[in-house]
């Protein structure tokens, strides 16, 4: 072999590597390059990347999101970037991934300070709930949930209200949807949260101090609401949050002061027709409420007597004790239904 021969092939050789090495770049760059790069859509605005992406995913032009109606911006946070488009906006950010957000969701969210509020960036696409009417949709900061004819409107739930609200069941548990925002009580040092299921109420307290306000002296969460049942007419159910311990508050109708005490079974299911049992009690804390109760029916009268007076004051830390220490007469003056 000659010497012009041999570094002719080193040549060739050295030419087909660099063309090989060259090619892969390209091929590497062409894949990262995809899903950044933008496109002008509907021969209007730039959209690209994860947004782009996802636009395409839930359909373009033909979802609810319509045609964009600016280009990609970046949130006043920094955090983000998003797109508006003629149904809606979807924002992206590198934690929370690309999301849309349209419709009653999108109106609350924005009235609420959208990604500089309390609720921060979507962290999942609009959902229909198991109902197959309603809709809910996640937020960093808690969920908006909105149903056509029970939630007036959407309403954001989160924090301590949320946790109790999603321990019994969410939308499809006994209080059903929300029907408010939360709202501050200074009487209660804390926020209410109205639902659709008769009416009821939900709370969450720093704590309202005072002794006569039994676990809600600290932090404590609760519902309430009101009942049409013949010897009940509200009932309200409290829960500290350090220790779980919980008192409920029965009052008594006119009716309820002077009959209730002929069936402590019926009374018991008619303090809980318009609100849950406390999830959680023992068998101990279910049978000592229940005498709890009937103590209160059987030695109160119209009015109160001075001793039980205008509700009935049930607390689960209190043991459980025989029907007859609950009910006699003799013994009455030393628990007053509040045995220790």
């Amino acid at each position: 072999m000659t010497t012009s021969t041999a570094r002719l092939r080193r040549r060739t050789a050295l030419f087909k590597g660099a063309a090989a090495v060259l090619a892969a770049a390209l091929a590497v760059l062409t894949v990262q390059a995809a899903p950044a790069a933008a496109a002008k859509v509907c021969e209007n605005h730039q959209v690209g990347g994860d947004i782009l992406q996802k636009y395409r995913d839930i359909g373009g032009e033909t979802s609810p999101l319509g045609c964009p109606t600016s280009d990609e911006l970046t949130t006043p946070n920094g955090r983000g970037k998003y797109n508006t488009f003629d149904g809606g906006s979807i924002y992206w950010t590198a934690t929370t991934g690309a999301h849309p957000v349209w419709g009653a969701v999108r109106d609350k969210w924005g009235a609420l300070g959208w990604e500089g509020g309390k609720l921060g960036f979507p962290v999942g696409d609009e959902l229909t709930n198991s109902d197959g009417q309603g809709r809910r949709q996640q937020f960093e900061g808690g969920t908006v949930y909105w149903h056509p004819t029970l939630s007036d409107g959407a309403h954001p739930v989160w924090g301590r209200i949320g946790e109790q609200w999603g321990v019994y069941g969410w939308e499809n548990g006994p209080f059903g949807y929300p029907t408010t925002d939360e709202v501050w009580n200074a009487e209660i040092n804390g926020f209410l949260q109205g639902f659709s299921t008769h009416r009821s109420l939900m709370w969450w307290s720093a704590g309202m101090g005072g002794d006569h306000n039994g676990v809600c002296t600290g932090e404590c969460t609760g519902y309430k609401a009101l009942s049409n049942s013949e010897w009940v007419t509200k009932t309200e159910v409290s829960r500290r949050v350090e220790n779980g311990d919980i008192d409920i508050k029965v009052f008594p109708t006119d009716a309820g002061f002077d009959d209730a005490d002929t069936d402590y079974d019926a009374l018991w299911e008619q303090s809980f027709s318009s609100v849950p049992v406390p999830k959680g009690l023992t068998e101990e804390q279910r049978a000592s409420l229940h005498k709890q109760l009937a103590c209160h029916a059987h030695h109160a009268y119209n009015g109160g007597d001075g001793t039980t007076g205008p509700s009935w004051d049930l607390e689960s830390w209190r043991p459980d004790v025989s029907w007859d220490y609950a009910l006699s007469h003799v013994t009455f003056p030393l628990h007053l239904c509040n045995w220790e």
